[in-house]
């Protein structure tokens, strides 16, 4: 028997990058930062992949330094470099259910300020 699960809180680290496929699907692709229990120590980040309704969620609601959670399963993507011919992978997480966890306030004040010229979101805030 094995278990493949992951539950995540973060920071999403940039917009989620969508595609949309002739056959409907649609999937999006952000990486999240999440912090450690001790401050001083760097944020881990996750490469996220979304599928489906919940990638749909994220293109509409999620920008770079939502607060959001997750909850999917561990996988590797592997692929032959195209310049190199050298194997690569990279770990991802598969979500299945991704939550909206921010506040309205905190939504619109984070679009206020990306539509700041001088106002700088302090680096208490955001873990990157």
């Amino acid at each position: 028997m094995g278990i493949n699960s992951v539950t995540l809180v973060g920071r999403a680290g940039r917009d989620p990058e969508v595609r949309y496929f002739e056959s409907g699907s649609v999937v999006a692709n952000l990486t999240m930062a999440v912090n450690r229990r001790n401050r001083e120590d760097e944020p881990d980040w996750f490469n996220l992949e979304i599928w489906g309704k919940q990638a749909q969620i994220a293109a509409d609601y999620v920008k770079k330094g939502s607060l959001i959670g997750v909850t999917g399963s561990f996988k590797m993507d592997s692929w032959k470099d195209r310049n190199t011919g050298e194997d690569r992978n990279k770990p991802v997480v598969r979500v299945d259910r991704l939550e909206l966890l921010g506040s309205k306030r905190e939504s619109e004040n984070s679009n206020f300020q990306n539509n700041s010229f001088n106002q700088q979101p302090s680096n208490d805030e955001i873990p990157f």
